[in-house]
């Protein structure tokens, strides 16, 4: 289907899609329009998709408006743009909000996975020409971290999509798209957590979780997760926690806890929250000489990170990171494989699984912490099977 003589150009699509209009308003389900795949991108039939934090914030806040939100997702080729040899329609994929080109310095350096072609868009527009694929009434419409996945089809860039087995249950592995996959490269990749090591967490979210059984899985012996919502604490167990702070409950400042907790200072710290101030906090939290601080979370207010010099000289290190230090098209399939041999937890991550229609429930039980990852469905049948697996 990749060469020319057999290329057949797809059609214009319409189907349903959430839409956000205003910050913070409720979605509104549309008929939108979505264009063929141009060259090197590929149009996906979506079949669930998660709602990450990072969906959250910037719903409340972004001004590019209209806008399809959503960036963990699963689904089905339906069709190929000119030069696509990678896939073929029918393919099982994810679709990533970083790519991976080959052969940009960042991809071949062996050292990074921010791709200098396919990274992080902020546009709302494709990576290729600067335009949308979607519209309604011949109006554009603003993409998401190139996914868009909050619609029954989007298109991507074919470097922004990753082919998975088609045993592989997409209403689970979506989660590796963003979230779960961040926390454990966090404590893999980044942190490099050694077995024997104290590591504290702040912020228990899906992240921060992935986080803790990264360092579980490398033989931590010190867990302490910190967050400001106590009914956490039982669920996060299982996932290799071994000690729970609640910060509001606590009168002194919560790094002079851990320091007391930890004999001097944690090995490795986390922050999974999005909030500068935590990040601070963290870097005081982790032991003189050696600890190291690792931020994993979007920032809505306040990006700038404000620390005392001496934190540093005392041998502290800060170190951020995108997904994890995972390049999607190299790494992702052997994170499926070891969820599909049962070797890292992803199904406990899903606490709801709802209709796509019932989206804007999906966005206030996030905004109230009553949830982890709720995945929603594209279609009944979806949701019913999914029920049909947890039993």
């Amino acid at each position: 289907m990749s060469s020319s003589s057999s290329y057949e150009q797809p059609q214009v699509i319409t189907c349903k899609a959430a839409v956000a209009w205003r910050a913070g308003e409720p979605l509104v389900m549309e008929e939108v329009e979505v264009s063929p795949p141009q060259p090197l991108e590929i149009r996906i039939k979506v079949v669930c998709t998660s709602l990450c934090r990072s969906d959250l914030s910037a719903w409340e806040s972004q001004s590019l408006l209209p806008r399809i939100f959503g960036h963990e997702a699963a689904g089905i080729v339906e069709s190929i743009g000119e030069g696509v040899t990678e896939f073929v329609k029918g393919d099982h994929v994810l679709a990533v909000f970083t790519g991976e080109c080959g052969s940009c310095r960042h991809c071949i350096s062996g050292k990074s996975n921010m791709c200098q072609v396919l990274g992080m868009e902020r546009r709302g527009l494709m990576h290729s020409d600067q335009k949308t694929r979607f519209s309604i009434k011949g109006k554009p419409v603003y993409h998401y971290c190139a996914v868009s996945s909050f619609s029954e089809y989007t298109v991507v860039h074919s470097g922004c999509a990753v082919k998975v087995h088609p045993l592989a249950p997409l209403h689970k592995i979506c989660l590796l798209s963003c979230g779960a996959a961040a926390g454990l490269g966090a404590a893999w990749n980044v942190a490099d957590v050694q077995r024997g090591s104290s590591v504290v967490i702040f912020g228990l979210g899906t992240v921060g979780l992935s986080v803790a059984q990264g360092a579980k899985l490398r033989g931590a012996a010190q867990i302490i997760g910190v967050d400001i919502n106590s009914s956490k604490a039982e669920q996060a167990k299982i996932f290799g926690v071994t000690d729970f702070i609640n910060s509001n409950d606590i009168s002194e400042p919560i790094h002079q806890v851990i320091k007391r907790m930890t004999g001097g200072g944690a090995d490795f710290s986390f922050e999974c929250v999005g909030d500068t101030g935590v990040a601070t906090t963290a870097l005081q939290s982790c032991s003189d000489g050696w600890g190291m601080t690792v931020t994993l979370g979007v920032p809505k207010v306040k990006p700038e990170v404000s620390a005392h010099y001496g934190l540093f000289l005392s041998g502290k290190s800060l170190k951020g990171t995108l997904f994890g230090g995972w390049k999607p098209k190299s790494d992702l399939p052997s994170l499926i494989e070891k969820y599909m041999n049962k070797e890292i937890m992803i199904d406990e991550l899903v606490t709801h699984d709802l209709a796509f229609d019932d989206i804007n429930e999906a966005f206030e039980l996030m905004r109230e912490g009553k949830c982890l990852r709720c995945v929603l469905h594209m279609s009944k049948w979806c949701i019913e099977f999914s029920w049909y697996v947890k039993q």
